[in-house]
């Protein structure tokens, strides 16, 4: 089998930032990485679940709605994945920084964290949501399209 190009990465070099994955035709995948790759401590679940339920739900609410594919946690816990369709770069990082403003203010219910909205709705952490977003939002503050490729 052939390796899958986020294999390829060298995970050894890679800090906390926000990168092109890859694009595809008309879709980019940026890999939001919020903890240096293998340097604990990881996302806690948690934490990575609410700030998953708030992400996806601000993206899919934004002037960008129509253009938004995924956003979903990374299996290492160490990140998050978003996929976009037909948009710029600048917009993407912008939205980005956007989503970890709302995260890091957010005060309320959490969007679909109930039993019969959620598959795992007793793991849900708010605080820890917002210090993930506060902490990435200080990463992301100067952030530009000439900051997304890997190895620069």
């Amino acid at each position: 089998m052939q390796k899958i190009k986020s294999f390829e990465v060298d995970h050894t070099k890679l800090d906390v930032g926000m990168y092109i994955s890859r694009v595809d035709d008309d879709i980019a995948t940026y890999d939001i990485r919020m903890v240096k790759p293998n340097t604990p401590p990881f996302l806690e679940n948690s934490g990575l679940h609410t700030f998953e339920h708030l992400f996806a739900t601000y993206v899919r609410n934004s002037k960008f709605s129509k253009n938004i594919v995924y956003a979903g946690p990374m299996g290492c816990r160490t990140g998050f994945y978003f996929l976009t369709r037909r948009m710029s770069h600048e917009d993407s990082i912008n939205l980005v920084k956007q989503t970890m403003d709302f995260i890091a203010n957010f005060d309320g219910e959490i969007p679909g964290a109930s039993e019969k909205e959620c598959g795992n709705y007793l793991d849900h952490n708010l605080k820890l949501a917002k210090l993930y977003a506060q902490k990435m939002s200080l990463v992301l503050k100067n952030w530009n399209a000439e900051d997304l490729e890997y190895n620069k």
